[in-house]
């Protein structure tokens, strides 16, 4: 009996940061691997780093997106799902 009781905060320690931290984290990881996969030529879009644009080609991993300075091939991954859902929202 003592020895659980010595080991109760530590498992409470862990509980607290699965539910506060480790499992918010691969819900946010899941929502933007559907979001990557759910982008079409077309959509209009924001990069991690800003840059504004429009899809004009897809593959499996990389995208090429059109700017105002020509055309950009990128990871897919470096689309911002929060700042691409915002500039949809506008308009």
């Amino acid at each position: 009996m003592g020895q659980i009781q010595q080991f109760l905060p530590f498992l409470l320690m862990f509980v607290v940061l699965y539910f506060f931290m480790i499992r918010p984290q691969q819900k946010r990881a899941k929502n933007e691997k559907e979001f990557e996969s759910t982008l079409k030529v077309g959509d209009k879009i924001i990069t991690k780093s800003g840059i504004h644009g429009k899809i004009s080609e897809l593959a499996d991993s990389t995208v090429v997106i059109e700017t105002m300075a020509g055309k950009l091939k990128m990871e897919r991954s470096s689309i911002s799902m929060e700042l691409s859902a915002a500039l949809n929202k506008k308009e």
